[in-house]
């Protein structure tokens, strides 16, 4: 008999690593950045202790509350080769799949934005990691695959996002097919913001923090909560669910009023990141 998929939260769920016992990836907290940077030689195979490190590290950026934008990238010469071939054992699996729910769960549900930067292959796993990121800027060295279907398998997390951000049939299209596509072509379809030769992304990516950063976190929060809250509504519904976001929660932060009063005094306002 089937056992349909439930988050492992609460009850068996493993415990949540530290950042200081993390093997896989590196986080790094400095200047309102947080840098998870995946680590695992050689090609950043995800699993299940990974994708726990990842989920975690988000987690500890959220409860820390001092960085406004979070920067995920690799220390390989790929960003991620996708999941580790072990982990698609039936014995496996479920694990494996409950962790990497979590993590890309914790890159939507981060109050911080999530900007990804793909410098190399994102395939199968990878290329869902960065799917769920709210930015992404890659090189032309960045490819993009899932190629689950060519072992018999689909991509779950893929079949759930890359609908939303490409639209079902070019979705189908990469689900069914496994075609690895060109950064450029990614760039088009809308699964990467900035397309950078590898020269200037560094120079990119810090441009992007410039421009993010000095605006209060409470605020860029609220605004990543209306955008990929109302995901999935009419847009009817959409429209009255940002309308009561802006209405009954950002007009109770300090940094909305703030923001007001620095306007109308023709001054800088003074974030208090709430």
């Amino acid at each position: 008999m089937a056992v349909p998929f439930q988050s492992s939260e609460g009850a068996g769920k493993p415990p949540r690593p530290r950042p200081e016992e993390f093997r896989h990836v590196s986080l790094r907290v400095g200047g309102g950045v947080a840098r998870l940077t995946l680590q695992r030689p050689e090609h950043n195979l995800l699993n299940e202790a990974m994708l726990r490190e990842i989920e975690a590290g988000i987690v500890s950026v959220i409860e820390q509350g001092e960085a406004k934008l979070i920067v995920l990238d690799s220390a390989a010469k790929v960003f991620c080769g996708g999941i580790d071939a072990g982990e698609y054992s039936p014995e496996r699996a479920f694990q494996m799949l409950d962790a990497f729910h979590a993590a890309c769960l914790a890159m939507v549900e981060a109050p911080q934005p999530v900007l990804v930067v793909v410098d190399g292959a994102a395939i199968g796993g990878g290329a869902e990691l960065a799917a769920y990121g709210d930015l992404v800027v890659a090189t032309p060295r960045a490819r993009f695959a899932l190629p689950e279907i060519t072992i018999g398998v689909f991509p779950p997390l893929a079949s759930t996002m890359f609908p939303y951000i490409i639209g079902p049939k070019l979705a189908l299209e990469l689900v069914l097919t496994g075609e690895a596509i060109e950064a450029e072509r990614a760039r088009d379809l809308g699964l990467v913001n900035r397309l950078v030769p590898e020269a200037d992304l560094q120079k990119t990516v810090n441009e992007l923090i410039a421009q993010i950063t000095p605006h209060s976190g409470a605020v860029l929060g609220m605004a990543k909560k209306a955008i990929l809250s109302g995901m999935g509504m009419s847009l009817r519904d959409s429209l009255k669910h940002s309308m009561n976001i802006f209405l009954n929660e950002l007009y109770k932060l300090e940094d909305s009023q703030e923001g007001l009063r620095a306007l109308l005094e023709k001054r800088k306002p003074q974030w208090k990141n709430r």
